[in-house]
């Protein structure tokens, strides 16, 4: 193989790295986000009147 190939495998490598580094950042920050917006939805959800009591009466 000639150094011109070489040259060219090696940064076709470089690429394909760089590209998948950078797709699990954003994966990884979308995530992030999703986790954020969970949490918040959950916080007002909560409801602390309910769940208190249990009427057992027949």
């Amino acid at each position: 193989m000639d150094i011109a190939a070489l040259s060219m495998v090696m940064a076709q490598s470089n690429l394909k790295q760089a590209v998948g580094i950078s797709v699990l950042n954003m994966s990884k920050e979308q995530a992030g986000g999703d986790v954020q917006a969970l949490v918040k939805m959950m916080e007002q959800s909560v409801q602390p009147n309910l769940g208190g009591a249990i009427d057992i009466k027949a």
